[in-house]
């Protein structure tokens, strides 16, 4: 499960519906796989206003990645510096910003394949086996 798919989801205990505090999901015991996957910044630059900003801080507090700003970066922000070839030297690879390159390696190359979402509302944990969290409830929390 993409640290990106986190962002969209919430408890699915009825009780919870009406509750800010069943979203996001906070991360437990998280065991997490890299992917090397090529930077696509017009991907990210079109999911970047789709983001619950501060839910993903949260996230990537608690996953234990660095701090992300208060605010979502501009889309200028984060094409700051980038051109579509590397430095001279025959480097054909494209050169992005860092703000660019720390988004996408923490939406798009992070997986989490085992672990635990819990909410903060009514404390259920979902359990993550594989990268697929397992979203059934037992029949007394639906």
């Amino acid at each position: 499960m993409k640290v990106l798919s986190l962002n969209f989801l919430t408890c699915a205990v009825k009780a919870c519906k009406s509750s800010s505090a069943s979203y996001p999901l906070h991360p437990k015991d998280a065991e997490l796989v890299q992917d090397d996957i090529e930077i696509n910044p017009d991907l990210l630059i079109n999911v970047l206003p789709r983001l619950d900003w501060a839910a993903l801080s949260t996230t990537a507090t608690e996953l234990g990645f660095p701090a992300l700003p208060p605010q979502a970066p501009t889309e200028e922000e984060l094409l700051e510096g980038a051109s579509a070839t590397g430095e001279a030297g025959g480097d054909d690879k494209p050169v992005y910003s860092k703000t660019l390159t720390d988004l996408h390696h923490l939406l798009m190359e992070t997986q989490m394949m085992e672990g635990k979402l819990v909410c903060a509302n009514c404390g259920h944990e979902y359990d993550v086996r594989e990268g697929i969290a397992n979203f059934l409830l037992p029949s007394h929390l639906v």
